[in-house]
């Protein structure tokens, strides 16, 4: 049942009325373009992770540091490559840990009803009531170790509740439809009748809220670096921005590199997850 609907979406994006706009295609190559910077990051970086250089401290761009130095002599190309790779960590962790357990605990409400779902819904009031990044940071401050773990791990804290919810409706919605009845009339287990006919005809919202929500744990992630709670084990694009806003009038490169790289990824995902929500539109999919 999953199949044939990736095979409808690839149909959609390559063509027909509601197929990817060109700002959807250039965020897809811009984002591939990240992924393999991130993979082949050892190969690609012109200098070591560690390599600094002390004599060439806050230097501009130049024909040895393309995007010049930093406070300590490292060259800024290498840690922005380096860190693409703590940006992609993040933003996919994050949002495959939210969505698995929303996507879960929204199937069990919506399917189930009653005391479970008044539960369940009670919790998601109060975790999407509360400002996610001030949770993160609040976890964060709490263990006192601003790790990579810790990063992901306090930004999935809160981040399922949206999908739960979002889940939940779809399912109250399909487990009264015609295959569902069915499929209880046949005497089908309910756990195969939810989470293999129930669950993948829920899943196309699901999908383009996922790709909002790994821009937003882009943009999470790099506010915590920026007040110093991100990883201090590994280079990051808030941790660059932060030291570049402490020397912005005196060289603003250190600063306009990792907010450039930020905003372009950022807006790529919006892209993409715009040519998504064009794509997986109902009307789009009976038009198919």
């Amino acid at each position: 049942m999953i199949l044939p609907r990736f095979r409808r979406l690839f149909a959609l994006t390559t063509g027909g009325p509601n197929k990817f706009s060109f700002l959807a295609y250039f965020g897809m190559v811009f984002l591939a373009l990240v992924a393999f910077v991130a993979i082949f990051a050892p190969w690609l970086a012109p200098y070591e992770l560690t390599h600094m250089d002390v004599t060439r401290q806050l230097e501009g761009p130049s024909a040895d540091h393309w995007l010049g130095t930093d406070e300590n002599g490292a060259d800024v190309l290498t840690l922005m490559i380096f860190g693409a790779r703590v940006a992609g960590l993040v933003g996919i962790s994050v949002v495959s840990i939210c969505a698995t357990v929303g996507i879960i605990l929204g199937a069990v409400s919506g399917y189930f009803g009653g005391a479970i779902d008044e539960v369940l819904m009670r919790v998601t009031d109060i975790l999407m009531a509360f400002p996610g990044i001030l949770l993160a940071i609040l976890i964060i401050f709490i263990t006192q170790e601003p790790s990579l773990i810790a990063v992901i791990g306090a930004l999935s804290v809160s981040g399922w509740a949206g999908y739960a919810r979002l889940v939940r409706g779809q399912v109250l919605a399909l487990r009264e439809e015609a295959y569902v009845k069915a499929a209880r009339a046949l005497g089908l287990p309910t756990r195969k009748i939810l989470f293999g006919h129930v669950v993948p005809n829920s899943l196309a919202p699901v999908i383009i809220q996922a790709t909002f929500g790994v821009a937003g744990a882009i943009l999470a992630e790099a506010a915590l670096s920026f007040l110093g709670l991100g990883p201090q084990d590994m280079t990051s694009w808030g941790a660059l921005l932060d030291q570049g806003a402490s020397y912005f009038l005196l060289t603003a490169h250190l600063a306009i590199f990792p907010g450039l790289a930020i905003m372009f990824t950022v807006l790529s995902i919006n892209f993409v997850g715009d040519g998504l929500r064009d794509v997986l539109d109902p009307h789009a999919l009976t038009r198919s």
